[in-house]
C-alpha cells in the first residue's frame, strides 16, 4: 500500500490541492457577500416622512442644502460631495438622548478620524436658540473636530424640510405649531451618491459598532 501511495504522490498531490482550492471556491461562491439597503420614503416609517413624499419608493437622495456651523461657516452639500456621512437631529439644551447621542457620536468620530472619505453633519432642531455661539460652546465641550463634524443650525422650515423630506429621521410635532418637531434618536448613514443607506439608534452603544462597520463598506463599495 505504501508504495501504491509513493507511485502515485504527485497524482495524490495535485487531487489534495484541486479538493482544498475546490472547497474554498465553494465557500466563497455560498457565502453571502455583505450589502446595505438604499432606503426610499415609501420603506421607511410614515410617521418619520413629510406626507407629500411618502409615495416615493425609489431613486431618493439628500436634497441641495445650505446651513451655518459653529464656526459661522455656511456648510452645503458641496461640502459633503463624495463623502459617506452620518447625519443626525438634535438641540443643545436637550436632557433626555442627546447627551446620549452626542457621546455616540463622538465615539464613532474617533473611529473615522483618519478616513477623509467620512464626515459627521448634526443639525440642531430649535435653531431659535442654538445660535452660532450656542452651538460653537457645544462642540468644544463635546470634542467636536471641526474638519470632521459640523453642527448646523438654520432657517426652522428649512431644518424641517430636510429632516422630513430628505433623512426621514424627524416626527411631527404639535400640529398647531407649524414645523414643530420631535427628533428622534436616529443617526442616518448617507453614501456618495447621497442616498440613505442605513438608520442607527444612537443611544445605543451595539448600534455605533454596526454604524462603524457599515460606515467602512460604503467607503469601499
Amino acid at each position: 500500500m505504501k508504495s501504491i501511495f509513493y507511485k502515485y504522490r504527485k497524482f495524490f498531490g495535485v487531487l489534495l490541492v484541486f479538493s482544498i482550492l475546490t472547497i474554498y471556491l465553494f465557500y466563497v461562491a455560498l457565502k453571502p457577500s455583505k450589502t446595505l439597503p438604499i432606503f426610499n420614503p415609501s420603506d421607511v416609517n410614515p410617521e418619520l416622512v413629510d406626507s407629500t413624499v411618502q409615495y416615493i419608493s425609489k431613486y431618493h437622495t439628500i436634497a441641495d442644502f445650505s446651513f451655518v456651523n459653529q464656526n459661522g461657516k455656511t456648510i452645503t452639500q458641496k461640502d459633503y460631495e463624495g463623502k459617506v456621512y452620518v447625519a443626525d437631529f438634535f438641540f443643545t439644551t436637550c436632557g433626555s438622548i442627546c447627551p446620549k447621542m452626542t457621546t455616540n457620536l463622538a465615539e464613532v468620530q474617533k473611529a473615522i478620524i483618519n478616513n477623509p472619505k467620512v464626515m459627521l453633519l448634526s443639525h440642531t432642531v430649535f435653531p431659535e436658540t442654538d445660535s452660532v455661539p450656542v452651538l460653537k460652546a457645544y462642540a468644544i465641550k463635546n470634542g467636536v473636530v471641526d474638519s470632521k463634524w459640523n453642527l448646523v443650525t438654520g432657517d426652522k422650515k428649512t431644518i424641517y424640510t430636510m429632516a422630513r423630506k430628505s433623512y426621514l429621521a424627524v416626527k411631527l410635532g404639535r400640529p398647531e405649531q407649524l414645523y414643530d418637531m420631535v427628533h428622534t434618536e436616529n443617526f442616518v448613514l448617507v453614501d456618495t451618491k447621497r442616498r440613505v443607506r442605513g438608520f442607527y439608534d444612537g443611544t445605543k452603544k451595539e448600534d455605533m459598532k454596526r454604524l462603524i462597520e457599515d460606515v467602512n463598506f460604503l467607503c469601499t463599495e
